[in-house]
């Protein structure tokens, strides 16, 4: 889930996320510089300030943008017919940019770590990166009859979150596509 490029057409704000979200996941917000992002994004830096009044402006910015990715993400898996099916497209999904997983790490895990640690005083929802695929999960197994759907489902992120980290660690993204296998086999096993 790495929807950050520059696309033709797009206005300076989105161009600003847009980089935003690709330097961020390459060398983390602490590091971030405003004029980096700017950069990125092919916009004057005194132009940020227009759009954006400050960075922690900018990073909320972002974590909506990375929302609306893993929502439209979660709406498009809607199509396969069964929730098993669901579960494991959305599998293949999260393990599809593994080669960006295993040079910079997972978008959503990494800025939710570093977010985490923050002490700073300023708050980001990023929790809601991670709670949106955790809930859809849960209905899917529920829709399983699964009476233990929010376990599975806590259970199916963590085991992608942990593979992310270790792809990354490793610079293997092998690991995802044994991951993955293994979590379509368990998606079966359940049903």
């Amino acid at each position: 889930m790495t929807d950050s490029t520059l696309t033709p057409g797009m206005g300076k704000r989105e161009r600003l996320v847009a980089g935003a979200r690709r330097v961020m996941q390459e060398q983390g917000v602490e590091k971030t510089t405003i004029a980096e992002i700017a950069q990125a994004a092919d916009v004057p830096a005194g132009n940020v300030y227009y759009y954006f009044k400050t960075k922690d402006e900018l990073i909320d910015a972002t974590i909506e943008s990375l929302s609306q990715e893993v929502q439209a993400l979660l709406q498009s898996l809607e199509r396969h017919r069964s929730p098993q099916a669901r579960l494991k497209a959305l599998v293949r999904a999260l393990t599809g940019p593994r080669d960006l997983v295993a040079e910079y790490g997972c978008p959503m895990g990494s800025l939710c770590s570093e977010l985490g640690k923050s002490t700073d005083g300023a708050e980001h929802d990023c929790a809601q990166l991670l709670r949106r695929p955790v809930d859809w999960a849960e209905h899917q197994f529920r829709q399983m009859g699964r009476h233990d759907a929010r376990d599975l489902a806590v259970a199916l992120i963590a085991s992608y979150q942990g593979i992310a980290l270790l792809t990354n660690s490793f610079r293997d993204p092998e690991l995802m596509v044994r991951e993955a296998r293994r979590l379509e086999r368990w998606i079966d096993s359940l049903s």
